[in-house]
């Protein structure tokens, strides 16, 4: 079987990712993955099948054998990584030769279905198995300490402080900010996504998930008075000074959470507010946004949430997903039963 004599591989595979962007809604963040993975495939194909080959038009995909796929899965394994100090180096983790062996096989998968390829030559390789890491939650202590390192409390005093002075008020968004996510349980993506339109009411959020599915989440009370501080007292201004820089009266960017610049925040901004707000914090262990989401879950579930419920607030497609969380909260309930039952130990 030949392959349509109008595309190179680099074709072929962009055709994939066009599949998975329009016919199957995958998010913008897990298409740039899987486009960064394909793209070390293919420079691995390059070197295998030479470029030539590679970038002939009309390539015949029947020339990647599964042997060539356990090859790149070995090569995948060789790989040294950089540590962080720059000093030593490690082996990829499992988890990102998992993920890229993810991306071939759906890749080659794609191709038999389109008729573009005789048969799936990666369906047998099989990615290694990685170890099951339980989410690491905040105690409640510990986001109380980050809530107000964040930003102060809606209507709290502060001794000497004046309120109007910018870095205030950019403290009023970075204290909604870091409400919200552990508020709702959502993804720094999804909140930082977030429009003026998504509030739906007082207490009420609309996200959109991985595939753009929609959810409707909760907003608590103290999370909702940060939320409207926020709106209230410092967005206007930074709307404002955004308009006024390009011209006009106001900005009229619809993203919830705005920027010094009067532009929707980034994800890298929000991670660095809560960064720097676990800092000030002094909590020694590495906070992240996400660091919040599995705080909210685990809360939840300790609370006594049945985890379906936990599923639907979280966005999980399947309730496995979610159930690792449960695996934490039988430590956290073992532990507590060690240290508290008469005859628990020795």
């Amino acid at each position: 079987m030949q392959l349509r004599q109008n595309k190179n591989l680099p074709g072929l595979v962009d055709e994939y990712l066009r599949h998975l962007a329009i016919e199957r809604g995958v998010a913008n963040n897990t298409l740039a993955a899987y486009k960064r993975d394909l793209n070390g495939y293919l420079q691995f194909l390059e070197r295998e099948l030479g470029a030539p080959a590679v970038q002939d038009v009309g390539f015949d995909a029947n020339a990647i054998t599964e042997q060539t796929v356990r090859e790149f899965a070995k090569d995948l394994a060789a790989r040294q990584v950089t540590s962080k100090d720059g000093l030593t180096t490690k082996p990829i983790a499992a988890t990102s030769v998992a993920r890229m062996l993810a991306a071939v096989r759906g890749l080659h998968n794609f191709w038999l279905v389109e008729g573009l390829a005789e048969n799936d030559v990666a369906h047998a390789v099989k990615p290694p198995k990685t170890p099951r890491r339980l989410p690491k939650a905040l105690s409640l202590s510990q986001v109380e300490a980050l809530l107000a390192a964040a930003g102060p409390e809606p209507g709290a005093a502060q001794p000497g402080a004046d309120v109007s002075a910018t870095a205030d008020l950019m403290r009023l968004r970075d204290r909604a900010l870091v409400e919200l996510l552990y508020a709702t349980g959502g993804r720094v993506s999804e909140l930082t996504a977030l429009d003026l339109d998504d509030l739906v009411e007082p207490g009420l959020l609309r996200l959109f998930g991985k595939g753009s599915k929609e959810r409707i989440v909760f907003v608590g009370s103290f999370a909702q008075r940060a939320l409207d501080a926020y709106l209230t007292r410092t967005r206007p201004g930074l709307a404002q000074a955004a308009g006024r820089a390009a011209g006009i009266r106001i900005n009229s960017t619809p993203a919830l959470f705005l920027n010094h610049r009067g532009s929707r925040l980034s994800r890298q901004s929000a991670w660095q507010i809560v960064h720097e707000a676990a800092v000030r914090a002094g909590i020694e262990a590495e906070v992240s946004p996400h660091s919040l989401r599995h705080s909210f879950a685990t809360h939840l579930l300790e609370g006594g949430a049945d985890v379906r419920v936990v599923q639907e607030l979280l966005g999980h497609a399947s309730v496995a997903t979610t159930q690792i969380y449960t695996l934490v909260t039988i430590d956290r309930l073992r532990e507590v039963y060690a240290l508290s039952h008469p005859r628990a130990r020795r």
